[in-house]
């Protein structure tokens, strides 16, 4: 087995840990492998875009989702460090609302699965993070919704000591009372 996987706070949100296979010349791993990320997580995606984002210090993204078009997304870090974030939206669910959250880094080498139906965030606890993640949807503007990163209903605990740097959009982010949700 290459990968080893382990349930978050939240059990469908999933931290893979691949074999990584070094010695002086430097490093290698499989970041990806469909048969076995279907085996060990128990689902078959198809992931159809891959996304490439730079972050400096304090840059916090999120909580960002699709209404329609839900997105699962793989995240890994090539640079740097992040807290990374996901938040279930899924009215059914048991753990609707609640958060789970692990350091990803170029380091740890950790990926973090987060599938359709969370809401996904991170601020870049380095000096600056680079975060490649796959994704399961296209991108759909129209579809796109932010959940509060400070909502007190959700009482995330993010390692931070300052305001974050945000976006326009996700300062205006909706608190989960009044966020879009899946049913």
């Amino acid at each position: 087995m290459a990968i080893t996987v382990t349930a978050t706070a939240l059990p469908d949100v999933k931290i893979i840990e691949p074999k990584v296979f070094g010695d002086a010349r430097g490093f290698f791993f499989e970041s990806f492998n469909a048969r076995e990320f279907a085996n060990e997580i128990g689902v078959d995606v198809e992931f159809v875009q891959d996304n490439h984002s730079r972050s400096s210090r304090g840059v916090l993204r999120g909580l960002h989702y699709q209404i329609e078009h839900a997105q699962g997304k793989l995240v890994r870090v090539v640079q740097g460090e992040v807290f990374d974030v996901a938040v279930d939206l899924r009215r059914g669910s048991p753990t609707f609302g609640k958060w789970a959250g692990v350091a990803l880094s170029a380091d740890n080498r950790r990926q973090l699965w987060v599938p359709p139906g969370f809401a996904h965030g991170f601020v870049v606890v380095s000096e600056s993070a680079e975060l490649l993640y796959k994704t399961t949807d296209y991108w759909f503007p129209e579809h796109e919704r932010v959940l509060l990163w400070s909502d007190p209903a959700l009482g995330i605990d993010w390692p931070i000591e300052t305001e974050p740097v945000l976006a326009v959009k996700d300062a205006a982010g909706k608190p989960l009372v009044e966020a879009d949700t899946y049913a």
